[in-house]
């Protein structure tokens, strides 16, 4: 090998991998948007869908499937997608994304007319123009399944880009983790809120009928917690009713 034959392999690696970079970027950045706009996980799947099409070679259109309460289910899909793609798949049970989210391996269908494994699902698919289809296992956190999928118009037409679609799912796959983790904190945080609220409605109930009854705070929420169950509403809900019907009070009084 000449010196300028590994210069220009030297040249050409340098060039795949600064593309991987730029696009390892791209996803990074689309995450980074999606969550500053406070949209979340919504956001970043259908911007992740979309970025897919342009991406992979033949790629037309883009699914995210996510296995939630024990049953699949498209989070997101490309513009254009047409719902009964995957659809079709989870009622029947059966179909490229249903296979690489519940088996974890890849599913590829070069050509719909001459599948033969998905038979319900292939005719539908095929009415709607659909011939080359391409599912990824997405080995996502806290989930039993979840895909990546890609459909081609045309016979064959996912082929070229099956290396690109392997290294958008895994890339997808980190930010989709990553958001989540992110989600679960602010749901954790908006729990905590909800019982520090909670708390204070029922520390004010509990003061108003000490006051009222001349009662210590034991016997006081001993007292709001009988009434609750007694007319099946919760305890939270039953002190707020006190606190906004002694606000009232006080309100008229005040006039």
């Amino acid at each position: 090998m000449t010196s300028r034959t590994r210069d220009t392999d030297t040249d050409r690696a340098t060039d795949t991998d600064r593309a991987t970079d730029t696009d390892t970027g791209r996803m990074s950045a689309t995450l980074d948007h999606a969550m500053a706009r406070s949209q979340g996980l919504d956001t970043l799947l259908r911007d992740l869908t979309d970025r897919a099409v342009v991406q992979v070679p033949g790629a037309v259109a883009c699914s995210v499937t996510v296995r939630r309460a024990d049953r699949l289910m498209t989070l997101a899909g490309s513009t254009g997608l047409p719902s009964g793609l995957d659809l079709r798949q989870y009622e029947n049970g059966s179909g490229p994304c249903v296979d690489a989210a519940e088996s974890g391996d890849a599913q590829y269908c070069a050509d719909l007319a001459e599948e033969t494994r998905w038979p319900a699902y292939t005719e539908y698919a095929l009415a709607t123009g659909v011939r080359c289809v391409l599912a990824l296992p997405l080995p996502i956190e806290g989930e039993t399944g979840a895909a990546l999928n890609l459909y081609g118009l045309v016979p064959g037409s996912l082929a070229q880009g099956l290396d690109a679609a392997r290294a958008f799912a895994e890339r997808a796959a980190d930010a989709v983790n990553e958001a989540l983790r992110i989600e679960r904190r602010q749901a954790s945080a908006a729990d905590v809120r909800t019982a520090l609220l909670s708390r204070s409605v029922i520390d004010q109930a509990v003061g108003m009928l000490m006051a009222r009854e001349r009662i210590d705070a034991h016997r006081a929420l001993e007292r709001l917690r009988r009434a609750s169950q007694d007319r099946n509403v919760k305890l939270r809900d039953l002190c707020a009713q006190v606190v906004a019907r002694a606000s009232g009070g006080a309100s008229h009084r005040g006039q």
